[in-house]
């Protein structure tokens, strides 16, 4: 699963300093008076009912933690550290690349998902989780990568079976392995590749990088390092510049032109991205050999 960093948008009675309307609200009648005014006792107890099942439901243990960063990463994504430190049982719950997490912003009703992008010792040693988040005009998105230093969200536990590299090792007998990811599908990758998968003792790995071109493409600052620990990087923007030199389109479309599997019975890959892409490249790696239980998926 992709798991998307698309938050829900905000409710505005929540936020009334975003509406355009707030200045025009008269003070004797708040809108939830109004509301309820015109509400006939039927379905008041109907909301009612239906507001106490769903705190019922949620039996979510939520963790307070502080923002310790928000930066730009590319055109409409954003780094974002959360300090955990304070939380050391959060933080070693996170053990494999590609798990993720619920985050909730405070009165915003509906939680989103979130891939964990750092590895998992960053979490050990330092106590942050770091994400890359797409920020989204109008989206909790919006109003979560607006935020800074010192602001409080809340997180759920660590979830998510991650990227099971077990099922790819060890690696001399499996030398190949393509990884596919396409805009924030990029974060959990990130984590895999810096959490090391002994890159370096196999002879080919690839990562096909899909975006819609370098503004919007996350993390370049840390191509040199991939390729130094064993993978290749090959960019694919699907609407270059006039001056872009390298791939083009989509993903699944630059692979199939280069394919390239020298031994589909020992290669393994890693997908994480735009839902199209992933069923593409998984029939195109089926038909070619590759089994089906070697190519990951973190959900």
């Amino acid at each position: 699963m992709s798991v998307s960093t698309t938050l829900s948008p905000p409710n505005p009675l929540a936020f009334p300093h975003l509406s355009s309307h707030a200045r025009h609200r008269t003070s004797s009648f708040p809108m939830a008076t109004i509301i309820r005014r015109h509400l006939n006792p039927i379905r008041r107890r109907s909301l009612a009912i239906a507001a106490a099942v769903r705190q019922q439901q949620d039996t979510t243990l939520w963790t307070p933690a502080s923002l310790a960063n928000v930066k730009p990463a590319a055109e409409s994504l954003f780094h974002i550290t959360i300090d955990v430190s304070e939380s050391p049982d959060l933080a070693s719950s996170y053990t494999l690349a590609g798990q993720y997490l619920q985050l909730r912003l405070p009165d915003v009703e509906k939680p989103s998902f979130l891939a964990i992008a750092s590895p998992p010792s960053l979490a050990s040693t330092t106590g942050v989780f770091e994400f890359l988040v797409k920020s989204i005009a109008g989206s909790t998105a919006e109003l979560l990568c607006g935020l800074g230093k010192g602001d409080v969200v809340e997180l759920s536990p660590v979830m998510g079976k991650g990227f099971n590299t077990d099922q790819i090792s060890p690696p001399e007998d499996y030398q190949s392995v393509l990884i596919f990811a396409t805009g924030s599908g990029i974060s959990p990758i990130r984590s895999l590749i810096e959490s090391g998968f002994s890159a370096d003792k196999r002879s080919d790995v690839r990562l096909y990088y899909g975006a819609r071109n370098l503004q919007r493409m996350a993390y370049q600052d840390r191509f040199k390092a991939w390729e130094s620990s064993g993978v290749t990087i090959i960019p694919v923007l699907s609407q270059p510049a006039d001056s872009w030199a390298g791939e083009s389109g989509y993903v699944q479309a630059a692979f199939a032109r280069a394919k390239q599997l020298y031994a589909p019975e020992s290669t393994g890959a890693v997908l994480c991205g735009q839902k199209q892409m992933a069923e593409e490249v998984t029939s195109i790696l089926v038909d070619n050999g590759v089994p089906n239980e070697k190519i990951l998926k973190n959900f």
